[in-house]
């Protein structure tokens, strides 16, 4: 496993290469792809089982579903970053007839992305037939999937909620960005969610939350610890606390950076708060 250090300086890279990634293009959503980088590390580089070549059957290993799939430059980083496609190719995103588009598709055949993503509330769905396929196989592997905290505003996510926990679907585990911001405003303006964790209990799922979603540690103690519960006969909800925007000043805690890209200065004033680590594309 890599060394905190290397994770830590991965996750400041990471934040560059969304910064610039958006940057470029003038294009994209870096607000939630900024609150989720310390996920996405702590995923790919030590919670996930994985096999070193990709496959979209993802037979023997974990498999992993991005619902909210508008953060795909948090995505494509830590994809590039972990092996899965040359780094270099973070240029081409959102350019058109490329394989990183807006939104995760799979036409193009891009390793690590195993269904298109971005029409919300879709993604605990997807997870559950993964879930399902994987009971039927006798593959003891885990379904992991994300979706945002506003995404949970739409109707699909509670019957599939419901259905998991009906159908004892243990080996699946939905991590929320609970991070109180979404598209038009905080989530408590536009229509609050109440009270998220005794919504999932009442599903019967087993929950648990990150209070800190932006700490390493934290997250990689929480998926560990979700890990632990799978098997039981229940679903589990993880309900992870980020701030979107995490590691730039002026993009945290507001909806504002959603879905807008820096320009020039503020590319300048985001990269100076998060120096080079590993080394840009």
């Amino acid at each position: 496993m890599p060394d905190k250090k290397y994770l830590n300086d991965l996750i400041i890279q990471v934040r560059r290469d969304i910064l610039r990634q958006v940057h470029k293009v003038n294009s994209g959503h870096p607000g939630g792809s900024l609150g989720c980088a310390e996920f996405f590390v702590a995923l790919y580089q030590e919670v996930l089982e994985r096999n070193e070549s990709f496959t979209m059957d993802g037979i023997g290993e974990d498999l992993f579903f991005l619902s909210n799939g508008h953060i795909s430059p948090v995505f494509y980083s830590v994809l590039a970053r972990s092996g899965y496609f040359p780094v270099e190719e973070l240029n081409t995103f959102r350019l058109l007839n490329t394989r990183l588009q807006g939104h995760p598709t799979t036409h193009e055949g891009l390793p690590g992305i195993r269904v298109a993503s971005g029409s919300l509330g879709q993604g605990i769905s997807v997870a559950i037939g993964a879930a399902l396929a994987k009971k039927l196989n006798n593959d003891s592997h885990l379904i992991y999937t994300l979706c945002g905290d506003g995404e949970l505003q739409e109707g699909q996510n509670w019957e599939a909620i419901m259905y998991a926990a009906g159908n004892s679907i243990d080996n699946l585990i939905v991590t929320v960005d609970y991070n109180k911001q979404q598209i038009d405003g905080a989530t408590d303006t536009v229509l609050p969610l109440g009270d998220l964790r005794a919504k999932f209990e009442a599903f019967n799922w087993d929950v648990l939350e990150i209070e800190n979603g932006n700490d390493l540690d934290a997250v990689i103690n929480g998926l560990e610890a979700a890990k632990e519960k799978t098997g039981n006969g229940k679903p589990v909800c993880i309900l992870m606390h980020t701030v979107m925007g995490n590691g730039v000043d002026f993009m945290m805690h507001t909806h504002a950076w959603h879905g807008k890209a820096p320009n020039d200065e503020q590319l300048k004033t985001a990269l100076a708060q998060n120096p080079e680590t590993l080394g840009d594309y």
